[in-house]
């Protein structure tokens, strides 16, 4: 089996308390609205699914996963499988993407990390997608 490419990491200071930006990480249609349009369907229970849908450039797409932790208002961590990536549906082709919020001088650091992932270019393109979400997320929490 290849040996798999480093993690990507991408981080924020959104400038609100933990619980609010844990609600918009968490409730789906605050989701819906900073996360590129995608409907997120979960109960956010350690073992429950969570589905993620929408249509992602131009292509409409349906990926899931499960939860993996979840610890209000710190820390989701769930497996995120997507057929658009063109690798069977088996836990080896999952990523494990973690969100962490902790309090930050200027309100809450927001940092997501997606592992598991296939190349070095995989990372690049992920941290490049997450740092725009981070950026949708900031924007979106702030102005409430």
């Amino acid at each position: 089996m290849a040996e798999k490419a480093a993690d990507a990491v991408a981080s924020i200071v959104v400038n609100a308390p933990r619980q609010e930006v844990w609600e918009a990480l968490t409730t789906p249609e605050l989701v819906k609205q900073y996360f590129l349009g995608t409907t997120v369907a979960s109960t956010w229970e350690v073992g429950s699914p969570i589905t993620f849908s929408g249509e992602w450039q131009g292509k409409s797409y349906q990926d899931h996963g499960v939860i993996l932790a979840s610890e209000p208002p710190g820390l989701l961590r769930y497996t995120h499988y997507s057929p658009s990536g063109g690798k069977p549906d088996e836990p080896e082709n999952y990523h494990v993407v973690e969100y962490r919020v902790a309090e930050a001088d200027a309100g809450s650091a927001v940092t997501i990390t997606q592992a598991n992932n296939s190349s070095e270019s995989e990372v690049v393109e992920s941290e490049k997608t997450w740092r725009l979400v981070l950026g949708n997320l900031k924007e979106f929490v702030e102005s409430r």
